[in-house]
């Protein structure tokens, strides 16, 4: 098939390829408005566009078995027989025929009328309610020996009340000495990087990078905040046997916030005293609480506040019914408990699907929402889904960003973060995970800053992660080059231009559109593309001006999308949200290779995925 597309485009395209530019700039495909553009508009009216409903969210969630289980609390056989393919379970709170019904007081209170819960009566018998869920995590208390003298009357130690249980080269000695457990916590600052056994992305080791400077790209008026950071990976460990590239991403081991760790641990009443201190931690099964590890049960020694702080994710998933029944089993409340075993019943399916799909919803404020629910921390460990670490691209040219500083040369990768927001039944909007970390550091690095501070000591936690992504590995120095970004997918196309301007004969083998909705308020990185930047960068604003989005450009740009795509060496690289400009981008492609090598679409679309496969078209989508 590849070789009938090609010998068809051969033909169809002999003499609609252009000759390579050369540096007069009227040679170039013109990167500038064209009167004809308004022939090309695209299919759909933007008034239509700006009007239509929002389309609900397309993300699989389910891949297998195991995840309709994890999700709804049933294996897919239960299900099935459960399930008599009518639709019933989406009626929602509405009642079955034979079914008796009682009314019920619900709980009053903010958190629980945020879930909006359309909940009126609840049948008097439950049916196939989610069984109380496998216990795989406890936590222990470490235990001293009754052959270990006590403290008074030795150095040696298990603990203190403040939480330190590290051992010096002798006590460990003496303890194995006397064939004792030298069970204890490890010597490593866990307020700016997690505990060691936390393993994201083998053979890397998280590393705390220093913030050497950081600063807000988006300006007041923006609908989304972005920051830019320049982190000092000068000590970053050697051994790895890969370096930091152009267009590679690192891996971000980002922490709950503090103050939201120590809220969940008030309304589980977990004592102050203890949150800080050594505990055993023992696992009957599972990968937790290391990310990337094996398996298997383990035996490590912790803190409860270092377990819900970079184990545990407490914000970013929807509730599943095994953590609503373990809240049930742990109620007080006669009412509390039966609306939450309601949600976990064959007959409050269609409730829990609403619930599920409704406003984002974390574990403090269901634990607001039913505050008699106090179940033990370990319990609850079991059914939290694992932090799962966050990517980045560079956008600088990690090769050339070093700088002097106390007489060392420092190296520095540099990345930028557009701050997520998400509901709130409380603040109104709740900041991502891993966003809302690197946001709260900013703020704090430049607080300090304006406080005199020269340099503050704040840290990310990250690791080398994917140097090998499709944007690094198709990088090459020759060959020209069309990058296609919208709002912070524009980052990494940063360090292609710094590294192509310094390699290439000419700038005018690297161009670049790049979409945004006000250039006053949110184009990043506006006159720090390097000394060519006017020639090759496009800017292309759905706010302001010409009103237009980066895909309808991509039309308007025709013959340069088809020189380059058709050229020895030629890549498209296209990076962003796939929602709106993914999609768009890629409709808008198809489009050109319809029209310039006279194709249907199956064959236009068809055309792309070979040049996918041979790595001229590279899409970086999420």
């Amino acid at each position: 098939m590849a070789t009938q597309v090609e010998r068809l485009l051969a033909d169809r395209t002999a003499n609609s390829i252009p000759e390579e530019p050369h540096a007069s700039p009227s040679a170039a495909p013109s990167l500038t408005y064209s009167e004809s553009a308004d022939e090309q508009e695209i299919e759909e009216p933007r008034q239509a566009e700006l009007t239509r409903r929002r389309r609900a969210s397309t993300v699989l969630i389910a891949r297998s078995p195991a995840d309709i289980q994890r999700i709804t609390g049933e294996t897919t056989s239960q299900l099935i027989r459960r399930c008599c393919g009518g639709g019933c379970c989406l009626d929602g709170g509405a009642r079955r025929e034979g079914v008796e019904y009682e009314g019920i007081d619900l709980p009053d209170n903010d958190a629980f009328r945020s879930l909006f819960l359309k909940i009126d009566a609840i049948p008097v018998a439950l049916t196939n309610v989610t069984d109380l869920p496998e216990q795989t995590v406890f936590l222990q208390p470490l235990r001293r020996p009754s052959t270990i003298p006590s403290p008074t009357d030795s150095a040696i130690s298990l603990g203190d009340d403040s939480g330190n249980d590290t051992k010096s080269p002798t006590q460990t000695a003496e303890l194995e000495k006397k064939g004792l457990p030298t069970l204890g916590l490890e010597d490593l600052d866990t307020k700016i990087q997690p505990p060691s056994f936390v393993q994201p992305h083998p053979p890397h080791h998280v590393f705390p990078a220093r913030i050497h400077n950081t600063r807000e790209l988006t300006r007041p008026g923006a609908e989304k905040r972005t920051f830019h950071f320049d982190l000092d990976v000068t000590d970053y460990p050697e051994g790895e046997g890969i370096d930091f590239k152009v267009g590679g991403a690192i891996g971000v081991s980002a922490p709950n916030d503090a103050a939201a760790v120590d809220e969940i641990l008030d309304l589980l009443m977990v004592p102050r005293f203890i949150r800080n201190k050594p505990v055993l931690l023992e696992t009957t099964k599972g990968r937790w609480p290391t990310v990337w590890g094996e398996d298997q049960a383990r035996e490590l020694v912790t803190t409860r506040r270092d377990l819900l702080t970079w184990c545990s994710d407490i914000q970013s998933y929807p509730p599943t019914k095994q953590l609503l029944r373990v809240l049930a089993e742990h109620a007080t409340n006669e009412i509390e408990q039966r609306v939450l075993l309601f949600l976990c019943a064959g007959e409050g399916q269609g409730i829990f699907c609403d619930f599920r799909t409704g406003p984002h919803i974390s574990l403090a404020q269901l634990l607001h929402a039913f505050p008699s629910a106090k179940p033990p921390l370990d319990l609850v460990l079991s059914v939290l889904q694992p932090i799962m670490p966050r990517f980045y691209s560079l956008s600088n040219d990690p090769h050339e960003s070093f700088e002097t500083r106390d007489g060392k040369q420092h190296r520095l990768i540099e990345l930028a973060v557009t701050v997520h927001d998400t509901n709130d039944w409380r603040s109104g909007t709740r900041m991502g995970l891993g966003s809302g970390f690197f946001q709260r550091q900013a703020l704090r690095f430049l607080e300090a800053r304006e406080k005199g501070e020269k340099n503050p000591d704040f840290y990310i936690p990250m690791f080398k992660g994917l140097m090998s992504n499709p944007l690094a590995k198709e990088f090459v120095s020759d060959g020209p080059m069309l990058l296609i970004g919208a709002g912070v997918g524009i980052a990494p196309f940063r360090g292609f231009v710094q590294r192509r301007l310094k390699t290439a004969n000419c700038a005018n083998k690297v161009w670049v559109l790049q979409g945004v909705r006000d250039s006053l308020v949110d184009e990043l990185y506006s006159g720090e593309w390097g000394v060519h930047e006017d020639e090759v960068k496009r800017v292309v604003e759905s706010r302001r001006g010409e009103g237009r989005y980066v895909q309808e450009e991509v039309k308007n740009q025709t013959d340069l999308v088809w020189y380059i795509i058709n050229s020895v060496d030629g890549r498209v690289f296209v990076c962003g949200s796939t929602k709106g400009m993914g999609e768009g981008v890629e409709k808008a492609l198809i489009e050109v290779a319809m029209e310039k090598g006279n194709l249907g679409r199956e064959e236009a679309a068809r055309f792309w995925e070979l040049k996918k496969e041979a790595g001229q078209y590279i899409a970086e989508t999420w």
